[in-house]
């Protein structure tokens, strides 16, 4: 008999797709792809050049992804001028090829313009962009804005920016800044104003580069002359009032020189220089109400979304709370291994404080309560006792704690008790200016002394730009944005406020009539 014919396996659909992929990665064009995705990584213009002449004249087709690789790397800040040349003629053979672009593709087309000093071509790209349909992002706006920053070209400068307005992109404080500087430089006072209220709410605290920035604004000739020595009073309180406190935005008040210091405020938010009262920016209860909901959307989407709503769900049981403790922190405090012994101090100190002695929320990753110091007997018992008080809340395995005890002192309007500065990319994921106002307003940071835990409240006045009732203005830098060192701050007083009588502050004397 003859011997049967062997068969060949049929191949398993994850072996096929496995097949496929490796067929991909070793094509012509895969390994093109690779070779350029390591030209970018180690920033070399010159191979990712070489490898594309050679793609040419293999006849190798290059896809979107080859072509945004090369424009990239060919407008990086270290490129040659020869090496721009050949990015515009990559990007001319693109389109020639009729590959779409997308928002990476006009972005590094207008890094290229703008590294010729060419901040037309550059707005005129994201001008494209926008009427193909692709929304620009800020880093789009950038080359243009830049340029015509570089080379004093205000108006167009401005153009940038009323693009970015219309756009609903929102700037950051170095581009803010660059207006700043620019309509400073081009003793446009009014232009000064209008971006030092944007930057009252977009940026809140400023760097020492934009503090210098505004410096020498207040102190130029420019600034002595911005304002009127007649203003309508009831508008101003009017102003203050709608916007909540801290700003009125009825435009510079008075003339003259003013006096520019450095300052610190006393813990009542009297300050050093001026001695004026800084206030608290109120909060609007509808605006806490929405960002929770938007706080727990968020979570809902990175957490495993029924262990979310089962938080949520414990939470309508078991609150309102006055306080919510990031366990995790607060144990690790100044502390090589965790200790339940400082969190239960810090715990009980809340309760002290509390007007209706209650617990505050303990949120503590799964973790924490299993093996380790957990194990302890008067640690177990401790642990026994909060969830027996309904006060302790374990986040399952895989989850990220941060979201956890945020949404449940957001959704109390309570104190939250963490050293965590929250400026890391979850906190980033919020994207919006109530956040930074919330924890200014909510948050409580910690020391131990031997004496037990010190509790830092938050401030009885709001850490923003404030403009004062008066025409003053005291700026908030990033300087000294901690627990132990004092925040610096930018005072700036018209000189008609004089010290009288040799006392502190500044009194205002009577305006002209």
């Amino acid at each position: 008999m003859k011997a049967p014919t062997p068969q060949t396996p049929t191949p398993q659909p994850q072996e096929t797709q496995t097949r496929k992929k490796k067929a991909k990665r070793e094509s012509p064009e895969g390994l093109l792809r690779f070779g350029l995705d390591m030209c970018s990584k180690h920033g070399d213009a010159v191979e990712a050049i070489r490898l594309y002449d050679d793609a040419l004249e293999k006849g190798i087709s290059l896809s979107l992804h080859h072509y945004n690789v090369l424009l990239y790397v060919c407008s990086s800040p270290s490129s040659t001028p020869e090496t721009l040349e050949k990015g515009f003629q990559i990007y001319q053979r693109m389109m020639k090829d009729n590959i779409i672009p997308n928002e990476a593709t006009f972005t590094s087309a207008a890094r290229l313009a703008a590294a010729k000093e060419d901040g037309d071509m550059a707005f005129d790209l994201v001008k494209q962009m926008a009427m193909a349909g692709i929304p620009p992002r800020l880093r789009s706006y950038g080359p243009a804005l830049f340029t015509f920053y570089k080379k004093m070209e205000v108006e167009k400068a401005y153009a940038v920016d009323a693009h970015i307005i219309s756009s609903g992109v929102q700037p950051e404080e170095p581009e803010l800044a660059a207006l700043l500087e620019l309509s400073a430089k081009a003793k446009r006072g009014d232009r000064v104003y209008e971006l030092l209220q944007r930057i009252r709410v977009l940026v809140r605290q400023v760097s020492e580069s934009t503090a210098g920035i505004l410096r020498q604004w207040f102190e130029s000739e420019t600034a002595m002359e911005a304002g009127d020595e007649l203003w309508d009073e009831e508008k101003v309180r009017v102003g203050i009032a709608e916007g909540g406190g801290g700003w009125h935005g009825q435009g510079w008040l008075g003339k003259g020189s003013w006096r520019v210091e450095d300052t610190n405020m006393s813990e009542k938010g009297v300050c050093g220089s001026c001695g004026e009262q800084l206030v608290t920016i109120d909060i609007n209860n509808v605006e806490t109400e929405n960002f929770a909901k938007s706080l727990a959307v968020l979570a809902s989407q990175r957490e495993v979304r029924a262990n979310f709503a089962s938080f949520q769900d414990w939470l309508g049981k078991n609150g309102p709370f006055e306080a919510v403790v990031d366990g995790a922190n607060v144990g690790l405090y100044d502390q090589h291994n965790f200790s339940f012994f400082q969190l239960n101090s810090i715990v009980n100190r809340l309760r002290e404080m509390s007007p209706t002695k209650k617990l505050p929320l303990i949120v503590l990753h799964g973790r924490r309560v299993k093996g380790g110091p957990a194990d302890s007997p008067n640690n177990k018992k401790l642990i026994e006792s909060w969830r027996k008080a309904g006060v302790l809340y374990t986040t399952p395995p895989g989850s990220n704690d941060d979201w956890y005890w945020l949404y449940a002192a957001v959704r109390f309007k309570c104190l939250l008790v963490t050293n965590d500065e929250m400026r890391d990319h979850l906190f980033e994921l919020l994207g919006t200016s109530f956040f930074p106002r919330w924890k200014e307003r909510h948050q409580v940071r910690l020391t131990v002394s031997k004496n037990g835990p010190v509790f830092h409240m938050p401030p009885p006045y709001s850490i923003v730009i404030q403009e004062s009732e008066r025409g003053s203005w005291h700026v908030p830098t990033l300087v000294g944005d901690d627990i132990e060192t004092p925040r610096k701050w930018l005072c700036a007083t018209r000189l008609y406020l004089n010290k009288a009588n040799g006392s502190e502050g500044f009194e205002a004397i009577e305006k002209p009539k």
